[in-house]
């Protein structure tokens, strides 16, 4: 009767640590299956991504830039200009970044809501993508590769490239790398020399404060 009891308990543990590997697997698996398209259909963005679109626009003398729609969208930016935005998943976006040393490539959007910021990153505040000034983009860290999840890996003299509406590439370098409080906003509105600057912005992996991204463009 013992050894009866004694299987009985070992079947009911052995089924719950076979549940358990089987819940933590297909977690795993959605995880990885959440960051390839996402990846994926971020940087096809990126590498496709040329600025504004305006109807009309001469291409070559005697020719006529054509305005197709693509899986990422247009939009008129304003009635009768003949300008088309491009959207990112129903955001507007700005730009696009990219950062070789983490294998970055995102759309910068031009809002930051709790919805857009799980798309992609978005521009918090600043002058404008590639103005003269200081720019800050953020961007959670999910602790999974996603968005500005790698930041935690880039050093000093790393390349960013950005990308702009106008689709004009800068190449900033990074300069500067920090952890402060959340509350902390002192260093939005530093003196760049007149020149353009990218500030990135995150959580450190425990979330209990922000890991700071300084970059200038050379």
């Amino acid at each position: 009767m013992f050894d009866s009891k004694y299987s009985k308990v070992l079947t009911v543990i052995l089924v719950i640590v076979i549940i358990a590997i089987v819940g933590l697997l297909g977690f795993l698996g959605y995880d990885y299956y959440q960051n390839f398209v996402v990846t994926k259909d971020t940087s096809e963005f990126v590498d496709n991504f040329q600025g504004d679109v305006t109807d009309g626009e001469a291409t070559e003398e005697g020719d006529t830039a054509e305005v197709t729609t693509d899986p990422f969208d247009l939009k008129d930016a304003e009635k009768g200009s003949g300008t088309k935005k491009r959207m990112y998943k129903g955001f507007g976006v700005l730009g696009t970044m990219e950062i070789p040393a983490t294998n970055f490539k995102y759309p910068i959007l031009e809002k930051v809501t709790k919805k857009s910021i799980e798309t992609a990153v978005a521009f918090l505040y600043g002058t404008g993508i590639n103005q003269p000034g200081n720019s800050v983009i953020i961007g959670h860290n999910y602790r999974n590769g996603l968005f500005f999840s790698n930041n935690k890996k880039l050093n000093i003299g790393d390349k960013i490239y950005i990308t702009d509406a106008e689709g004009n590439k800068l190449t900033y370098t990074i300069y500067n790398k920090f952890e402060t409080t959340p509350e902390d906003t002192s260093f939005y509105q530093r003196d760049t020399g007149g020149k353009p600057e990218v500030t990135l912005s995150t959580c450190t992996d425990d979330s209990k404060a922000r890991l700071i991204i300084c970059a200038k463009a050379e």
